[in-house]
């Protein structure tokens, strides 16, 4: 079984205005132990995210799950009060399975005239299970704007189109740098979309591919059908989410992953952010 959370932490700080990444791993250990973690909304050096300390979030979750290699992949890489500590934000996954290679993608950031905005990542890990190789892609897109949600969402089919066309066309055999490495077609998409099930970005990234690329397939939806999503973010904070709770954080996989998930689970119960963790165990 391959265990996997996602979940966007607000750089650790809680509802009760605490930053706490210790509470933020007790909470993601509380499934057990999980194989990947996938956390958006983690900074470096960035004191107006973290209150006032300035760590570096990435070593610091390094050290709390020790037997995970951290890839951090960085939106915003911005001058630091120092050489060496650039301030970075970003998403961040957590292996302890081995990863033979892993990818920082930057998303489309198109030009709108006064809506405010910010550039978009997203961090790709292939990892090694028992089931064989597989990608795992977390990221966070726009909040303000449909218009970049939609171009980072294409951006995100294109980039799973092209890794599964290379997994059906494989290069030849070589050395050095040029060696073949493991990156299937099979694919686990997560984090905080933010957009609902039923709007034009959902709609966009699950669509079908017209050449044969295995399709992106809402988890919720394959185990629990039209069931309404869980919520993931509003239970508890009222302030930044007047709405109240809704879903805006996602497991999307390919089909053969689909019919291996057993479990997709949300944490209603911690305030240890603005979102809930989501757990999804693959059989």
């Amino acid at each position: 079984m391959t265990r996997i959370v996602t979940w966007n932490i607000q750089c650790a700080k809680g509802v009760d205005g605490r930053v706490a990444p210790g509470r933020i791993a007790d909470v993601a250990r509380g499934w057990g132990e999980p194989d990947v973690i996938c956390l958006q909304e983690v900074a470096r050096f960035m004191p107006d995210m973290d209150g006032g300390e300035g760590a570096d979030q990435v070593a610091v979750f390094a050290a709390l799950f020790p037997g995970h290699e951290p890839i951090f992949g960085p939106a915003l890489d911005l001058p630091g009060d120092a050489p060496g500590r650039r301030r970075q934000f970003g998403n961040l996954i957590l292996s302890r399975l081995p990863v033979p290679q892993a990818f920082r993608h930057l998303l489309p950031f198109p030009p709108e005239t006064g809506i405010k905005r910010m550039q978009r990542q997203a961090t790709e890990v292939v990892v090694q299970t028992d089931a064989g190789p597989l990608r795992i892609v977390t990221t966070h897109l726009e909040y303000h704007s449909e218009t970049q949600r939609l171009a980072q969402a294409g951006a995100l089919r294109v980039l799973h189109a092209e890794s599964a066309d290379n997994a059906n066309r494989p290069p030849a055999a070589a050395d050095g740098l040029y060696a073949p490495l493991p990156r299937p077609a099979s694919c686990v998409i997560c984090g905080d979309f933010n957009i609902a099930p039923d709007d034009a970005v959902y709609a966009r990234l699950v669509a079908p591919f017209a050449n044969g690329t295995p399709a992106l397939n809402d988890v919720w939806r394959a185990l629990h059908g039209d069931r309404p999503h869980d919520p993931t973010c509003g239970i508890f904070d009222r302030e930044q989410w007047p709405q109240g709770p809704h879903c805006r954080d996602f497991f999307l996989v390919t089909p053969d992953i689909a019919a291996r998930a057993g479990r997709l689970e949300v944490n209603m119960e911690t305030d240890a952010s603005d979102h809930q963790p989501l757990l999804l165990e693959l059989r």
